[in-house]
Order: structure tokens, then C-alpha cells, then sequence
């Protein structure tokens, strides 16, 4: 009978096993093979190099950007993907009714193709768009949103947080739906206001639900490249350049696919290294609310 059982076990898991086998491991190991090499896609000589790829990585300083720059990413985007989606959440779960309706209004932009979506805001914002146009005409301000640095780097990350508010929300929704209401009813009793329920009630209740939206929108972050593709290439000046960015650019723009694993490979371990030091200090600020 104990056979019996593991034998229906591994069949209901083989389908999992099989696509994390061809999905997963076998790109991985491959990945590990192509970064030891110089092959280009193309050519069907490939020369072993060994880490000649890595060590050319971390002596390249546009590589050294690359990582800046998705670290900016994460700095600007997580917290505006978090204020955004708390507000969807929040205005959300005080409706009287047809609270599903606006859930899914909020959550279609995430369902939205990227490119379809970047594509609009190019439009919208470019320097001879209809927004850049008005306030030329209207107030003589000459701006180039994605053709600034700084601005460029917040249009992406305003984009992709409002991409993702509704997403983010609506987990954050469940949380607030948690919450006994019983706990806000005994705070009015004591007199706490609005600001302090919501700072000393709301978020520590949270927790859970800010937790997932946390991690989530930092491994987004190490991910950005369908939107910076289409509105900047990177650009101006390396300034939204990511590491998925480069990656392409090596891989498929100058053929150096070999050097792109290599970058690949690095881009993953500090990206996993990363988010396991960041959950720890979400983790940390958990347990002071008493959460394990």
C-alpha cells in the first residue's frame, strides 16, 4: 500500500518535475555552460574561455551602471508601488458597495500588455506630446520627461507602480478584510484618532499582507525591462539602462551571448542576495509588532 502511495505520488508530481526539469534546470545548466564561453548565437565555432566573461563583468564600469541604476529602480519604485496600492486598498474597502467593481477597474491595468501600455505613455509624454506641448504653450516649460535622467527614471517607476497598484491592492484589500473591527470600535472608545488608528492599527494588522506586497514589488524591481525597452532604450545616458537591459543589449545587439549569461548568472545571485537582506529587515521590523 506504501508503494502504492508513492507511485501515485510522483505521478501527480511528475508534471511539475517535467516542467521545472526543461523550464528551469536545463536553461540554468545551459546558462552556466554559455557564460564559460565566447559563442555569439550565431557562429558554430565556440571557444572555452573559462571566467574570462565574469572577470571582464565586474571590471566594466557600464556594468557597474546597470546595477546602480536597478538599485535606483528599487528605491523609487517600491515605495510608490506600496503608497499607491495602500490608497487603492484603503478607498477601496471604505465603498458602501461595488467594492468588486472598483477592485477590478484598479486590478485591469495589471492584466494590460506592457508594451501596449508603454507604448500610450511614449505617446503621452514624449517631448512633442500633448502634455509636453501644453505646458509649453501654457507656461513656457520646456520639458523632456524621457529625455531627463531623473524624470525618466520616475516615469518608468510611476508607470510600473501604477501598473501594479491594483495588483498589490487588492491583496492588500484581503488583509484590511481581516482585521476585527472590533479592535478599531475599542481605539475610538479610547479616543485615538484617525492618523494614529490607522499608524498603530491598521499597519501592524497589516503586516502579512504588506509583507507579500513588499517582496513582490522588490523582485519586480530586479526584473524591469518591457518598459524601459519601449520608452528609453536605456537611455538618456545609461540613466534607466537596468541589468535585464544590458543583458539584451550584450546578447542580442552585440552578440556577445556568452558575456550575457555571464552577467546573468551575476545579475541573479545578487538579486537572490538582495531580497533574502531585505526580507530579513522586513522580517525584523515584523517581529517589533509581534508577528513571527
Amino acid at each position: 500500500m506504501k508503494r502504492r502511495n508513492n507511485k501515485l505520488g510522483w505521478l501527480f508530481t511528475s508534471p511539475y518535475l517535467i516542467f521545472t526539469t526543461i523550464f528551469f534546470l536545463l536553461p540554468l545548466f545551459w546558462s552556466f555552460w554559455l557564460a564559460l564561453t565566447n559563442w555569439n548565437l550565431i557562429s558554430p565555432e565556440i571557444k572555452f574561455v573559462g571566467l574570462e566573461n565574469f572577470i571582464v563583468s565586474f571590471k566594466n564600469a557600464k556594468i557597474h551602471q546597470a546595477f546602480f541604476v536597478t538599485y535606483k529602480f528599487l528605491i523609487v519604485f517600491v515605495p510608490l508601488a506600496l503608497i499607491l496600492s495602500m490608497l487603492v486598498a484603503v478607498l477601496v474597502n471604505r465603498l458602501p458597495k461595488f467594492k468588486g467593481v472598483f477592485l477590478v477597474a484598479f486590478f485591469l491595468p495589471y492584466l494590460s500588455s506592457g508594451v501596449v501600455t508603454s507604448l500610450i505613455v511614449k505617446g503621452i509624454l514624449s517631448y512633442n506630446g500633448p502634455i509636453s506641448t501644453w505646458l509649453r504653450n501654457s507656461f513656457g516649460w520646456d520639458v523632456d520627461w524621457l529625455g531627463s535622467p531623473t524624470a525618466a527614471l520616475i516615469v518608468v517607476s510611476v508607470m510600473i507602480a501604477w501598473k501594479m497598484s491594483g495588483y498589490y491592492g487588492l491583496i492588500l484589500v484581503s488583509g484590511l478584510n481581516s482585521i476585527n473591527t472590533e479592535i478599531y470600535e475599542a481605539a475610538a472608545l479610547d479616543g485615538v484618532n484617525g492618523w494614529q488608528r490607522f499608524w498603530k492599527i491598521t499597519v501592524p494588522m497589516l503586516y502579512p499582507s504588506l509583507y507579500t506586497v513588499l517582496i513582490l514589488a522588490i523582485g519586480v524591481s530586479f526584473g524591469i525591462f518591457t518598459e524601459v525597452y519601449q520608452l528609453t532604450g536605456g537611455g538618456p545616458n545609461g540613466a534607466t539602462n537596468t541589468w535585464q537591459m544590458e543583458i539584451y543589449n550584450q546578447a542580442f545587439v552585440n552578440l556577445k551571448s556568452g558575456y550575457a549569461s555571464a552577467i546573468a548568472l551575476i545579475a541573479a545571485v545578487v538579486t537572490f542576495l538582495s531580497i533574502g537582506v531585505l526580507r530579513n529587515l522586513i522580517e525584523k521590523w515584523g517581529k517589533h509588532y509581534g508577528w513571527n
